[in-house]
């Protein structure tokens, strides 16, 4: 599987969040809930300031690397966070400049998206583990034809 290296300056999310794991099997229970909370509970409409109606699928804040627990947020990239709304249980979250592997996937969701994640668990890449994210923008509206860029931190 191809990427490429380089460099994104700081960012800042705005959105939901769960604590999770990879073993059993439980980020993809916890994982699936979130999406679901993300859309029937109006989330998208309560972020002001959004760049742009990208989705941002971040695994961030690491106990230890990906097979211990982690903290997964999907929101938007926001310009800045003057008027987020504190009654939403709306996460906001700073990411600073950093080193990453980027990829894309092509295909059908959620496969071509896990595909990609098993590759990078099976390589020997020197991860940071500062925050990994998948962006679903206007190419990920096709369930069934999908283009996901996935961003892996490195140092």
């Amino acid at each position: 599987m191809k990427s490429k290296e380089i460099t994104l300056d700081a960012f800042t999310i705005v959105g939901i969040s769960v604590r999770t794991t990879n073993q059993n099997h439980k980020s993809q229970e916890d994982i699936a809930k979130l999406w679901e909370s993300f859309f029937l509970n109006g989330v998208v409409q309560s972020i002001p300031n959004k760049i742009s109606n990208d989705v941002y699928c971040i695994y961030t804040d690491y106990e230890s690397d990906y097979t211990g627990e982690y903290t997964t947020l999907i929101g938007y990239k926001v310009s800045n966070i003057n008027g987020i709304p504190t009654n939403k249980n709306l996460i906001i979250k700073d990411f600073p400049a950093c080193k990453y592997l980027q990829y894309t996937s092509e295909g059908e969701l959620p496969y071509v998206v896990g595909k990609t994640w098993a590759h990078i668990w099976q390589s020997n890449i020197n991860r940071a583990y500062t925050a990994d994210f998948d962006i679903y923008g206007e190419e990920a509206k096709d369930p069934k034809n999908a283009k996901i860029t996935t961003f892996l931190s490195i140092k």
